[in-house]
């Protein structure tokens, strides 16, 4: 099991990732080209058929387990009125997750994933970053650690999902700090909040920057500071998933802020990551474009909980099942 001791453990972990095995991606593009089609008329389904195979170091990949994970944390933050539900909502969610009523139960169930739900700390919401550090050092490791945890060596394919009111907040602060741009250009509505809410973001966004972008050296301060327990945990399952070579199906806006500090250290990050969809967050479609990847679904979800890439999985299995299963002109 990964697991990362310290900060400098972080980082080292972050700037030493393991790459793609180029003969299985070799190997499975042969086969592409054997395949009863024409060259490149499978589209993107050819090319994530290559990328899990590059992934998993085979010619002929497979979904044998999928796994998914729900991370769920409270935000001080939340008391600014920056959402348009209560915090407590979070616990209750919890509940419906454990109860198997939720959507990403449902969606979870139809995609063939095993599927974790992971609450962290709930009755301690985190500090809110428009006065202070979201979390301690020691807070933070144990929330990248929840999330390195869920990852299993023998994983197919991985992918998380958050719950936690007032969670786009630190989402758009993050983006910002590591992005670039103001507050502006990062808040989005979130979960529906009216305008005098989207201006309590706005302001609660601008704060924290003010307060912590002096101090966000690296993405450890960044996440510490300025994101919060599940968000953390989110990344620290992606990191874990990359050294462990497990690719991962992004989900939407909080999960792609989770990995923005990353991927701003290091480019290459998002390797072993497909964006599964794009959100009806408009910020997100922005976070795609800076981190290199191209959404394979565009179907305005913005419910999060890991629901956008549950239903990718359904189109990376379409793309293996094509990939594994017609004839090479040689057998027809």
């Amino acid at each position: 099991m990964i697991r990362f001791a310290d900060p400098s453990a972080f980082a080292e972990a972050l700037a030493s990732l393991p790459t793609a095995n180029p003969a299985a991606i070799e190997a499975a593009a042969a086969r592409q080209a054997q395949l009863t089609k024409p060259a490149g008329s499978l589209g993107r389904l050819e090319e994530i058929a290559l990328f899990l195979a590059g992934w998993q170091g085979r010619e002929r990949p497979r979904l044998d387990m999928v796994r998914a994970a729900v991370f769920a944390g409270n935000h001080g933050v939340a008391a600014r009125g920056v959402s348009a539900f209560p915090a407590d909502v979070t616990v209750q969610m919890v509940a419906n997750f454990r109860a198997g009523g939720a959507a990403i139960n449902a969606l979870a169930r139809a995609a063939g994933a095993e599927l974790a739900v992971v609450p962290l700390d709930l009755d301690r919401p985190t500090g809110d970053i428009a006065v202070e550090p979201a979390m301690s050092e020691a807070e933070c490791l144990a929330a990248l650690n929840a999330g390195a945890a869920v990852v299993a060596p023998r994983t197919d394919l991985l992918f998380v999902g958050e719950m936690g009111i007032a969670n786009t907040t630190p989402a758009a602060a993050l983006c910002a700090q590591a992005l670039g741009g103001d507050a502006e250009a990062w808040v989005g509505t979130g979960t529906g909040v009216d305008r005098s809410g989207l201006a309590r973001k706005m302001e609660a966004v601008a704060l924290a920057l003010a307060l912590h972008a002096p101090f966000c050296t690296s993405p450890f301060e960044t996440l510490r500071r300025l994101g919060g327990r599940e968000i953390a945990a989110m990344a620290g399952a992606i990191l874990a998933a990359r050294l462990l070579r497990v690719p991962v199906l992004l989900d939407g806006y909080i999960c792609c802020a989770a990995i923005a500090p990353l991927a701003a250290a290091n480019p290459a990050f998002t390797q072993h990551c497909l964006a599964a969809h794009c959100s009806a967050e408009a910020a997100h479609d922005r976070l795609l474009g800076h981190v290199g990847l191209e959404p394979l679904l565009r179907l305005g979800m913005r419910l999060g909980e890991g629901t956008g890439a549950a239903v990718a999985v359904q189109l990376v299995r379409a793309a293996l099942a094509a990939h594994d299963g017609m004839a090479t002109f040689a057998e027809a």
